[in-house]
């Protein structure tokens, strides 16, 4: 689950560059600040991107800093707000997080990336159906790039939130829109694999493994599959894996224990 949850903050951060630059059409409707057109770009969101780019480093405290500081230059720049939020989020500060949420969509409530953001927010405050009406906005605009991450996100929340069968649609739209993102496939292995259709999670495994290196849940999942299914040649590989990258891991605990029941 850690190793999902960084995935998606990677992931929600190299989209937080593409949202930096507005796109140009005729009008806005859905569509708010990307659909106006692009300008010059402002000494504020200059740090903004700095600050992205620090925050997918791990430098939380300079993206911090570069951050605040384009709040500074620009007090009304809804993404430095989301990005000051997602900041004190991972840094466990929920109350000055939500605060800073609430004011970029104030000052931009069409922004998809904002709406992404926040929804994640939201999912792991566990206020369920809040989150899920972020995602459903986010999903509104038609120039949202990434609309599999929202996808995603949703999944991921349904699933929390006990709804399985919403969780399993929101992945499949993910994966209709973009067929190699590794989140939602790894989701719809761990799907299959909980409703015993083996072939299904091998399937998506594979796929998975095609656009993103193994982990150990990975690895775990693909051992469990393929004992199901008795390639114990495979099984092999995997474990040898497993015991080769992973020995300290939960998932090689938990396979030790399997071998003894």
């Amino acid at each position: 689950m850690k190793t999902i949850t960084l995935m998606l903050f990677l992931i929600l951060a190299q989209s937080l560059l593409c949202a930096c630059t507005p796109q140009a059409t005729r009008g806005e409707d859905e569509t708010g600040a990307l659909g106006r057109q692009a300008k010059t770009p402002s000494a504020g969101e200059v740090y903004v991107k700095l600050a992205v780019a620090y925050m997918r480093e791990g430098h939380f405290d300079i993206a911090l800093q570069k951050a605040k500081r384009g709040l500074e230059v620009d007090p009304k720049n809804p993404r430095a707000h989301n990005i000051i939020a997602l900041l004190y989020e991972r840094l466990g500060e929920t109350a000055p997080a939500r605060e800073h949420y609430e004011q970029a969509l104030r000052l931009d409530s069409k922004d998809p990336y904002i709406r992404n953001a926040y929804g994640s927010f939201l999912c792991a405050q566990e206020q369920f159906k809040e989150a899920l009406d972020q995602f459903e906005e986010a999903l509104r605009n038609p120039l949202y790039q990434t609309p599999e991450v929202a996808l995603t996100n949703a999944g991921i929340c349904a699933g929390r939130a006990g709804d399985p069968g919403r969780a399993e649609d929101y992945f499949r739209r993910a994966l209709q829109l973009n067929p190699r993102f590794p989140t939602a496939l790894l989701r719809m292995a761990n799907i299959s694999y909980d409703k015993a259709n083996y072939l299904s999670a091998r399937g998506y495994l594979q796929r998975y493994l095609e656009v993103a290196p193994h982990t150990a849940e990975t690895l775990w999942l693909g051992i469990r599959t393929e004992r199901e299914l008795g390639d114990l040649d495979t099984l092999a590989s995997y474990e040898l894996l497993l015991r080769a990258e992973f020995p300290d891991s939960e998932e090689m605990r938990l396979f030790e224990e399997s071998k003894r029941q």
